[in-house]
């Protein structure tokens, strides 16, 4: 507290450090109940965004942490589904496109249950939340008690998760799909390109890209790809939001990956709630039995994408010939699992008291779920090919099953010798891990997910690294992506080989990021990890920065907000400049 009463946040910290600037950035991009990308760039709520802020938020705000997570959840609908975009009214329609005219959610989201009360998009985004609630929690347990916090959160969780296991599971085998690239995060990355070209692109007059208003063309989406972007969410919305309809439906590795991680950490919630977690992390083994059997390449020494539509007689890419294809390898088995069986389960631990009656319902809802055939309802048609075919283009996707604890120790091993071989160069010729094969036909070290190093990507990869015991190379990644951001003014994304800044500057996910790489590196709250979770004890340990709670007092955090509600955005951060915007959806 000053001479004049007013509080600050003091972490005990050179004016100058890479801790003070990373809270100013969040504090720029703070809405009053969410944080923004950017401001100029992505001026809305984000899904993952929104995960990964909360994550780095907790060591300066665990309450403000904990706000980020209930206004997106907030914006749920009926179906489970968490909107890759949560829009706010006051930013005018044109200053982002698909704007939410484009998705109409209250309208063409109707039978889904989409809010009237709040505006999203109708695509998703990777399922990062429910680990972002656990590891908030630990941030605070105390706070995040008297606030009920979890116990109103997992509901909302557990339905997004069944969304995914269910309506999502359009192949067949236990995996949820995406049906957009946006969906996956790596927009504009070449895994899509093969199937992208089977779909017709809407008219280039029937939209206006305001992504080529921040960023030079040559850095984005080429305008037919874009056209072919537009094609596939309009033709979503006007089906009103069914999944299983469409002419694109890809299980990815990464996004699967990180559904497993949050279903362990669901599990550490249920238990911090009085319910046994045990059924959900044995559901996440078969998650991650189910993603080695239908992604996992042992020639290759990675994960690949699955065109789930891929040659099945409707002129899509077959891949054939390729090393890749479902048919070469005994190693990753073959469509044989009953509906029944597979990676879902049902979760049969008993619950207790301590879980409110809609979750004990939630709970029966999805047992009942799990018994239905996975070919009903939305799903897709029978008519169509289940196998599908693996997509030969090397992500850094492919690496990041490296977060989950139940991964085979041979596969965590050659992922970690592909991660620093010559298609990713980690620890070598590469910075940071690029998004896509530096050998790659497709590479562009500065194209927008076609090469570039992500901040949120690379920090998944030093917590697989550490998961799995690689602690020097861990570190070695730690201290790269801390000088990275330090040097890059928090950019959105960098060159991987030289670290130069791409995208926007002032980046809330890399600002949040780094703050969570400045605490503790050997973190003890990786509630990936099974053994960590089950610990009653562990929900105790506090990782917060004692400065925080005067950093919610100097920013006048309210005790508790609307989930739905929005306030004008404050001024644009110091770093923000605009430069070679990106898309995101």
């Amino acid at each position: 507290m000053t001479h004049s009463g007013a509080y600050v946040y003091d972490p005990d910290r050179p004016a100058g450090s890479l801790h003070l600037r990373a809270a100013r950035v969040l504090e720029g991009n703070w809405t009053g109940t969410s944080t923004v990308p950017s401001h100029g760039l992505y001026p809305h709520q984000w899904s993952w965004d929104s995960a990964f802020i909360a994550i780095g938020l907790r060591h300066l705000s665990p309450l403000r942490a904990q706000t980020e997570l209930e206004t997106l959840l907030g914006a749920q609908w009926g179906d489970g589904r968490i909107p890759h975009i949560v829009f706010n009214p006051s930013v005018p329609l044109d200053a982002y496109f698909p704007s939410p005219d484009f998705w109409r959610s209250s309208t063409a989201g109707r039978a889904a249950g989409a809010p009237r009360t709040v505006q999203t998009s109708g695509i998703v985004q990777p399922p990062v939340h429910a680990l972002a609630a656990w590891l908030v929690h630990q941030a605070d347990p105390g706070l995040s008690r008297s606030r009920s916090f979890l116990s109103r959160m997992y509901p909302r969780l557990a339905a997004w998760h069944r969304y995914l296991l269910h309506r999502r599971d359009l192949g067949g085998g236990g995996l949820a799909s995406v049906v957009h690239p946006w969906e996956q995060g790596m927009d504009n990355s070449p895994c899509w390109d093969a199937l992208l070209s089977r779909v017709t692109p809407a008219a280039p007059r029937s939209f206006r890209r305001a992504d080529l208003d921040h960023g030079s063309a040559e850095d984005r989406p080429t305008d037919l790809d874009y056209g072919r972007y537009v094609r596939l969410a309009t033709d979503y919305r006007d089906g009103g939001y069914a999944d299983g309809a469409g002419e694109f439906a890809v299980e990815d590795p990464a996004f699967n990956a990180l559904l497993i991680a949050s279903e362990h950490a669901l599990a550490a919630i249920a238990q911090e709630l009085g319910a046994a977690g045990t059924a959900r992390h044995a559901r996440a083994e078969r998650l991650t039995a189910a993603l080695v059997e239908r992604l996992w390449d042992p020639a290759e020494g990675m994960f690949f994408c699955r065109d789930v539509y891929g040659g099945d007689g409707r002129g899509g890419e077959s891949y054939g010939g390729d090393a890749r294809d479902e048919g070469e390898s005994g190693a990753l088995g073959s469509e044989r699992r009953s509906s029944e069986s597979g990676a879902h389960g049902s979760e049969r631990g008993s619950r207790s008291g301590a879980l409110a009656p809609e979750q004990h319902s939630a709970e029966s809802s999805a047992h009942a779920s799990e018994r239905r055939s996975r070919q009903s309802g939305a799903h897709a048609s029978e008519q169509r090919s289940r196998a599908g075919a693996l997509i030969p283009e090397r992500s850094v996707a492919g690496l990041l099953p490296l977060i989950l604890p139940a991964l085979p120790r041979d596969i965590a091993a050659t992922l970690v010798r592909t991660a620093g071989g010559p298609h990713f160069g980690l620890g070598g010729v590469a910075r940071l891990a690029p998004s896509y094969d530096l050998t790659g036909h497709a590479f562009d070290p500065h194209r927008y997910w076609r090469g570039p190093a992500w901040f949120n990507t690379n920090w998944l990869l030093e917590r697989g690294l550490r998961l799995h015991g690689e602690h020097g190379r861990a570190e070695e990644l730690r201290a790269a992506l801390l000088e990275t951001a330090d040097t890059s003014g928090f950019a959105e994304y960098v060159d991987p080989y030289t670290g130069e800044a791409c995208g926007a500057l002032g980046f809330s996910w890399t600002a949040a990021l780094t703050l969570d790489l400045l605490h503790e590196p050997a973190r003890a709250d990786q509630a990936d990890r099974p053994d960590r979770a089950n610990r009653a004890d562990q929900s105790t340990h506090v990782v917060s920065h004692p400065g925080h709670r005067a950093f919610d007092k100097a920013q006048g955090t309210p005790p508790h907000t609307s989930h739905a509600s929005h306030t004008p955005h404050t001024p644009h951060s110091s770093f923000e400049t605009g430069a070679k915007g990106g898309d995101r959806g």
